[in-house]
């Protein structure tokens, strides 16, 4: 199996206010958000790629107008959890390249969320 992933950054703020008071991300913050895309394929096209990374510049441009220096609570129909962005993502991804295996969202350098069917 063949394997490309291309990462992505972001910075959003958002609130998870199901959570209880104590809680840090019950109050309102921010991340630095890093967004990874992974496509896979059992062979390669004719030029030798799963897909050429370029292809996938439509991705950085709904994250630049959709999620960059937004609240992600007003752009999430769900709470703005790294699972739900990485399925949410992964869907995306998916109805544009169905090479598409998974998503990973970090919103800190030490935390990872990964949506993969």
């Amino acid at each position: 199996m063949f394997r490309i992933r291309k990462e992505f950054h972001f910075s959003a703020s958002h609130q998870l206010s199901h959570l209880p008071d104590d809680h840090q991300c019950a109050w309102l913050h921010g991340h630095n958000y890093i967004v990874v895309v992974e496509l896979a394929s059992e062979t390669l096209n004719t030029e030798g790629f799963v897909r050429d990374y370029h292809d996938l510049k439509p991705l950085k441009t709904y994250i630049d107008a959709t999620f960059d220096h937004r609240h992600l609570n007003d752009v999430l129909e769900v709470p703005s959890t790294a699972e739900n962005m990485a399925k949410h993502f992964h869907d995306w991804c998916a109805a544009r390249w169905p090479e598409t295996s998974a998503v990973l969202v970090s919103e800190t350098p030490k935390t990872w969320a990964e949506y993969r069917p």
